[in-house]
């Protein structure tokens, strides 16, 4: 999985007033959980964007002035209300020969056969929660499509899994193909079948 670095400074203050002063500066407060101590410091609020503003999944790599370095995931980001401007952010910190759990985005791939007889395709979910050490965390989840037909459902357990597992049950739905009032009612298999004409079919071709 791609990692995304924070550059940032530690805090001995926590005080409101504290906060209050940072983020007029454009810093956001943070801290860092999951050691043997809780790390706070800020960083830039610009230090986030790449990190937030994305459907991808990231690790992260938080690097202190005082020479510090720490493995991460984000755990928690709080918004203004109004102006949606980042307030605080909590990270959860990572070890290598630890497992923990992340939401994965999925990657839809192929064209749905039910989608090409006039279908809709339904997606139920965009990610899923996956938990595995840090070494294994895919970039994103590939769903294959390709074979769903009209009414058909792709459950989360036709998806591979390598080195990682899903923190939902085997009956999950990923998406499924819903029949529109534009979907052909003949099935794909059926198309390139060579029907012998009738006596009827004759006559009307005449006439």
């Amino acid at each position: 999985m791609k990692s995304i670095t924070i550059n940032g400074s530690k805090r001995e203050s926590v005080g409101k007033k504290v906060t209050k002063a940072l983020r007029n500066a454009g810093q956001v407060p943070c801290v860092l959980y999951g050691g043997d101590n809780q790390v706070h410091f800020s960083a830039p609020e610009l230090a986030f964007s790449k990190l937030v503003y994305t459907p991808n999944a990231h690790t992260v790599v938080i690097e202190l002035e005082s020479g510090e370095k720490f493995d991460a995931i984000l755990q928690d980001i709080q918004f203004h209300p109004v102006t949606d401007k980042i307030l605080h952010v909590d990270f959860y910190q990572t070890f290598p020969d630890k497992e923990i759990t992340m939401d994965i985005p999925l990657n839809f791939t192929g064209n749905s056969r039910g989608v090409k007889s006039g279908g809709v395709l339904r997606k139920n979910r965009r990610s899923l929660r996956v938990k595995a050490i840090p070494g294994n965390l895919p970039d994103f989840i590939d769903a294959d499509i390709t074979d769903l037909k009209i009414g058909n459902k792709l459950y989360i357990t036709a998806l591979e899994t390598e080195g990682y597992k899903f923190m939902h049950p085997d009956n999950t739905v990923v998406c499924l193909v819903r029949r529109s009032r534009a979907a052909i009612t003949v099935d794909e298999d059926d198309e390139d079948e060579d029907v012998p004409a009738t006596e009827t079919d004759d006559v009307a071709a005449v006439k």
